[in-house]
């Protein structure tokens, strides 16, 4: 494994003495800092590789794949992807991953079910489940967060009027487009979506705990810190 790995290196397993992928599944509310983590993650470590759902099935079905041609079918008729579509979708990826890495699973699974599914395909992959990562940050901090995130309509950067705030308020740094709420932002919907996560996700928690995979990391506090905490966790 490369020198610059900021984990630790039995954090590999082998098989016949070489190395196999390895999955980590990033857990949290909305809000949680999952992809910002993930990010600070990727950017000191190019074996790692951050890996959002959404992203996972925009991807697929903009390069056409089988998989991302029937997920675009459901899209288009506003039904929601089957879990065993985006299964698929993470075999495609692992198979054409050429040498060591771990991928940082960010909106999958999200439900026990969906656990099930996903064991299979990892253990079909030859992969092996490294750890789950909990983000643990209280109900209320995860309302006042997303509620001031900012989206560039024009370039897709995100901000945040308090952690992230762009040098002119309402104003992207990048291309000067006029800074956007997403709708599903507002207060509203955000306590929806927690009500939600709590419904679907809290059992998924217990899921990976009792079988000693559960490693809950406090998500609150600089940024920096939060990354570290994650780092020592994974170690």
């Amino acid at each position: 494994m490369a020198d610059s790995c900021i984990l630790a290196p039995d954090f590999w397993c082998a098989k016949d003495g070489v190395a196999v992928m390895n999955v980590v599944i990033l857990l949290g509310g909305p809000g949680s800092g999952k992809g910002t983590i993930a990010g600070r993650l990727v950017a000191a470590d190019r074996t790692l590789r951050h890996v959002s759902s959404g992203d996972l099935l925009r991807d697929a079905v903009k390069r056409q794949t089988a998989a991302g041609v029937e997920a675009d079918g459901y899209m288009k008729r506003g039904e929601l992807v089957p879990d065993a579509i985006i299964a698929r979708m993470i075999a495609d990826l692992m198979a054409g991953i050429a040498g060591p890495c771990t991928l940082l699973l960010d909106g999958f699974p999200r439900t026990v079910v969906q656990a099930e599914i996903l064991d299979g395909t990892i253990a079909g992959c030859g992969a092996s489940l490294a750890a789950v990562v909990l983000l643990e940050v209280a109900d209320e901090i995860l309302v006042d967060r997303i509620a001031g995130r900012r989206a560039c309509p024009g370039c897709g950067a995100g901000y945040h009027v308090t952690n992230i705030p762009p040098r002119v308020a309402g104003i992207c740094d990048a291309c000067g487009s006029a800074l956007t709420v997403r709708k599903d932002d507002n207060p509203e919907t955000v306590k929806n979506r927690l009500a939600v996560y709590q419904a679907q996700t809290v059992p998924l928690i217990e899921f990976y705990e009792a079988r000693g995979a559960l490693r809950r990391v406090p998500g609150t506090g600089p940024i920096d810190e939060i990354v570290e905490r994650v780092r020592r966790a994974l170690s």
